[in-house]
């Protein structure tokens, strides 16, 4: 999947980062979300999967981007 099929929810101006690739939440078209973060090794995830570390703030806009 391209960056371009997804819809950015943050991170659009508004924050820290305005247009930079900064920590970022994307909505796909099933409607499930990409997340984009600093990596983090709190744990060692299963395999397949990775962990990123993202700011509430980030959360908090995605959240208001989706009206919830």
């Amino acid at each position: 999947m391209a960056r371009e099929e997804l819809t950015r929810l943050t991170g659009n101006g508004n924050g820290q980062c305005g247009e930079d690739d900064c920590p970022n939440v994307y909505r796909t078209e099933s409607g499930s979300f990409v997340v984009q973060g600093e990596l983090s090794a709190v744990f060692t995830p299963p395999q397949g999967e990775g962990l990123v570390e993202i700011p509430e703030s980030v959360l908090r806009e995605a959240f208001r981007a989706l009206g919830w």
